[in-house]
């Protein structure tokens, strides 16, 4: 019983209002096997509006520019990666963070943009000492791949206060990611750029439907009927998100860590909740509440959200909203809920998607507090709000405010407790990762009779 109100405690916070969402990159086309997937809008992305008021930011500012405007560094010198270019709004915030920072304490910090690539590059770079003091990327790789590379911020972040500056899902999630591996906790990074996910919404066609937020299956497939008898065409579906998609409603059935032993190992088929989970899906497709065309190649089923008044919904993160309100040109009145949980399986139904992307520090960094001092003003106080404003993304420091664009977000990571990772395991098996995304495409497409066909198509691959 405790379980089921956590659960509805959660999707009722999720509900939330959301108008539109931050620029990042890679979820159009790029898929990643780690526990964070950020948007491909940002590839292309110019200045962003500023959507929100940093004088409604409290206190956070005084208390995140604290620990530089205090320091002198004076002949000390810095070289930062960073995911960013210079030409996107966040790199833009983060130069003039290190413009700050360099003011105030007299350091010398050398950005190299290295952008998305840098996931590729920064294991060898690692390995092999290469000048780097700080360098971003996914808080799950950083815990994981990179974790003996690392830095532990243990004491600094007690230091700082920072666990009041932050999230506690990925304050714990990292710390238990690092023990897998190590045997230790370690405090591997700090959030930069947090991300949620779940169903987003167009309130407009559910109050013209009439329908009010589902929390589990058996009514997300009323409101679903409903929109239809509406002329409302449920669910957007692009093929670049079909696995995040279905990983999400197979989540419902499977814990996470099964399903990633399943992508590495096989015995779909031996799993009866497999074909369970892939039978209701079924259900939905044949019911007819996917957009037309659906799935459909990215962006063109999500672009029809915004561009016309007949789309509602969306399984996506955060990001999509500023995707569809950008390609439309439209300011959207969105919404966030929990994906629905399924009868029986009240465990399994708290859980949403949560990542980020995040500064760490190298171990062998000679100015760690100096590196350590620079990250803390980024991801909180002044900086960050700025980062949350310009960029249109969720603060890394909950003691900001939200930009209306990511309105309810902060709550949503608030009550996150159990982070899933992107496509909720299905990717665990990076080889394979393709030809199993090609059976979910399949699976939305109506090409699998049944649960148990669809099962078997995947043990076949292995």
């Amino acid at each position: 019983m405790k379980k089921k109100v956590l659960s509805l405690l959660l999707a009722a916070v999720m509900v939330t209002g959301l108008t539109a969402c931050g620029t990042n990159e890679g979820g159009g086309n790029s898929k990643s096997d780690s526990g964070n997937e950020t948007s491909q809008e940002s590839e292309d992305a110019g200045d962003s509006e500023d959507t929100g008021d940093s004088e409604d930011a409290g206190d956070s500012e005084d208390a995140g520019d604290s620990e530089a405007a205090g320091s002198n560094y004076e002949g000390v010198e810095l070289t930062y990666w960073s995911m960013w270019a210079n030409t996107e709004p966040q790199g833009k915030v983060i130069q003039a963070a290190v413009d700050k920072f360099q003011e105030e304490t007299g350091a010398k910090v050398t950005i190299e943009w290295k952008n998305r690539d840098v996931k590729d590059i920064l294991n060898s770079a690692l390995e092999s000492k290469e000048k780097i003091d700080l360098f971003e990327d996914d808080y799950k790789r950083i815990a994981q791949n990179y974790v003996d590379y690392v830095a532990d911020l243990s004491e600094m972040a007690e230091a700082a206060g920072y666990a009041d500056k932050s999230y506690a899902v990925f304050d714990t999630q990292q710390k238990a990611w690092a023990k897998d591996k190590t045997g230790s906790e370690k405090y591997t990074s700090v959030a930069e750029q947090p991300q949620v996910g779940g169903i987003f919404y167009r309130k407009d066609l559910f109050e013209k439907a009439g329908v009010e937020v589902p929390t589990t299956w058996t009514e997300f497939m009323e409101v679903c009927k409903t929109l239809k008898e509406n002329g409302i065409q449920p669910l957007a579906l692009d093929t670049a998100y079909a696995s995040f998609a279905f990983g999400y409603h197979l989540s419902r059935y499977v814990p996470e860590e099964t399903i990633g032993e399943m992508s590495e190992e096989g015995g779909w088929s031996s799993n009866a909740d497999v074909a369970a989970a892939a039978d209701s899906m079924i259900e939905f497709i044949n019911a007819g509440y996917l957009a037309d065309g659906a799935p459909d190649e990215w962006p063109n089923s999500q672009n029809k959200i915004g561009m016309s008044d007949e789309v509602a919904m969306i399984i996506c993160a955060n990001y999509v909203t500023t995707e569809v309100n950008n390609t439309a040109g439209v300011e959207l009145e969105w919404g966030l809920f929990n994906y629905p949980g399924v009868e029986g399986k009240d465990d399994l139904a708290a859980s949403a998607y949560a990542g980020a992307n995040s500064i760490a520090i190298t171990d062998y960094c000679e100015n760690k507090q100096a590196a350590f001092d620079l990250a803390m003003m980024i991801v909180t106080g002044e900086i960050d709000q700025q980062m949350a404003n310009e960029a249109g993304q969720i603060p890394a420091d909950p003691a900001n405010q939200a930009p209306a664009s990511q309105d309810g977000t902060v709550e949503v990571l608030k009550a996150t407790t159990a982070p899933l990772a992107w496509n909720m395991g299905i990717g665990e098996n990076a080889d394979l990762y393709p030809k199993l995304d090609e059976c979910v495409i399949q699976l939305f497409e109506g090409k699998f009779a049944t649960g148990a066909d669809f099962a078997k198509a995947l043990d076949g691959l292995y």
